[in-house]
């Protein structure tokens, strides 16, 4: 068995907000492992805080930009040690190089982004590794995406810690932009897992599932009910985490969906978004 110390509850009731014995109870139970124990709070019906493992210290900038037309935008995430740092004016600039360049040459991924060459030949890599020597603190690239749609609208929150971007199925126009700035806050605030109900992995569903069944077996309900009181939970799920089906932070009393058809036409809605950042 694994041994669980003390900084190891700790960790969990900072990821989890969960109660520090039920938090060294889940550990042992798992045997240290972290995901199997913050499984085993919520199939208890535990309360877990929306934090997760990976938003631990990493300081940075992330931007997100399109195209001129808006038919392409890339996010790029710059990681560095120390805030003080990612406000460095060198840093920012490469920052801005590097998005250039990424939405220039569009890389497929993050591997491919590091060999692209920024503005004076250098590739991505060698930029962030000179960025490196000169600052004296270690810099890398934490993340990279893109999008295409009719109309990607990109917005920057948070002075730079998370970059957003949401594909629109309708032309470019003030509207539109208008729709996809606010799309894009509630992804940034709200940090939806997929557009629509449809668009959730299989094992993410399997495994809500799962947690939903166990729940209802732990309320004391008959097992021929279990199934159909755990679809129910699945439901409030796919309210909770899925864009389209999220209420609108900006009118509670419509959902995302219904804001965009409502703004842009009965056809209109979100093909894609992409949301990076250390926040």
């Amino acid at each position: 068995m694994a041994a669980v110390t003390a900084q190891d509850v700790k960790k969990l009731r900072e990821i989890t907000g969960v109660g520090m014995m039920d938090c060294k109870k889940a550990l042992i139970e798992a045997e240290g492992d972290f995901e199997k124990a913050i499984e085993i709070l919520r199939k208890k019906g535990q309360k877990v805080a929306a934090k997760r493992a990976d938003r631990e210290a990493n300081e940075g900038m992330a931007l997100a930009i399109t195209t001129d037309d808006h038919g392409r935008g890339v996010v790029v995430l710059i990681n560095s040690e120390t805030d003080f740092v990612a406000k460095n004016e060198d840093f920012q600039n490469a920052v801005k190089a590097i998005a250039a360049a990424a939405l220039s040459a569009f890389p497929a991924d993050k591997a491919a982004l590091e060999n692209v060459e920024v503005e004076g030949g250098q590739t991505v890599g060698k930029l962030l590794e000179e960025l490196t020597a000169r600052i004296g603190e270690k810099i890398v690239l934490g993340g990279y995406d893109r999008l295409e749609a009719d109309t990607v609208v990109a917005y920057n929150h948070l002075n730079n810690k998370i970059g957003v971007l949401v594909g629109l199925n309708v032309p470019p126009s003030e509207a539109a932009f208008t729709v996809g700035r606010d799309v894009a806050m509630q992804v940034a605030a709200m940090r939806p897992l997929s557009v629509d109900k449809d668009d959730v992995p299989a094992d993410i569903l399997e495994k809500e599932l799962e947690i939903a069944r166990e729940q209802v077996r732990q309320m004391g309900k008959p097992e021929h009910l279990v199934d159909r009181i755990a679809q129910g939970k699945l439901n409030k799920f796919f309210k909770e985490n899925t864009l389209l089906n999220q209420e609108f932070v900006k009118d509670n009393s419509k959902t995302v969906r219904d804001y965009v058809k409502e703004a842009l036409g009965k056809e209109a809605t979100v093909t894609g978004f992409v949301r990076l950042g250390i926040a």
